[in-house]
């Protein structure tokens, strides 16, 4: 026979709800994303053969970023995953051209932030502007990338951005290929995420 807790409101055989197993199947639903995400990184952008990296590093497998970059249902992804990890501190987000831009635009989709583009110093169509797009000085931004390895570029734009009188919130890549880059932005005194190590792919 049911018993009826009046004072408390509830019937004595009411099954009891605990918040903590939709959080465990909110967090293994995400977890299940992140993976399939993985996957079609991997699936979309990992050559193999004989590389020579930009840092001058050879390497067996090379990311072609803009395998994964140019696909919308990945990129649409990805710009989620960068928004849940840019500091809400963030007043500006900087991608390096050309590599970072769709990345850094979809990022800026995602999360309505403003974005600036750091130009080659040496741009092919001549200009002398480091940047395509608006930085102010005091601005917090944080640097979008998307393949880091020795960390020379990602170190390069953040100090870009540093001159011109903005601080850098952190710099956060979509792949880390785990080959002194974090050490390098440690060293330079920048804060460094990534989605993705090599050992996630």
């Amino acid at each position: 026979m049911c018993r009826t807790c009046e004072h408390r409101g509830f019937e004595m055989n009411t099954p009891l709800e605990f918040p903590w197993r939709d959080i465990a199947r909110t967090q293994d639903l995400a977890e299940r994303a992140r993976r399939e995400l993985a996957e079609d990184i991997v699936s979309a952008a990992v050559l193999r053969g004989e590389f020579t990296l930009a840092s001058g590093a050879m390497s067996d497998y090379f990311f072609e970023k803009y395998l994964f970059q140019t696909r919308p249902t990945i990129l649409r992804r990805l710009a989620t995953a960068l928004a849940e990890r840019i500091p809400a501190s963030t007043d500006r987000l900087a991608g390096a051209a050309l590599g970072a831009v769709a990345i850094t635009t979809a990022a800026s989709l995602e999360t309505g932030l403003p974005f600036v583009i750091v130009r080659n110093p040496k741009s092919p169509d001549g200009q002398d502007t480091r940047f395509a797009g608006e930085i102010h000085p005091n601005e917090k931004v944080s640097v979008i990338e998307d393949v880091v390895s020795s960390g020379a570029s990602a170190v390069a734009t953040a100090y870009a951005v540093k001159r011109a009188g903005a601080e850098v919130a952190g710099v956060l890549a979509v792949i880390d290929r785990n080959e002194g880059g974090a050490d390098r932005l440690g060293e330079a005194g920048f804060h460094y995420e990534f989605l993705f190590g090599v050992d996630d792919l």
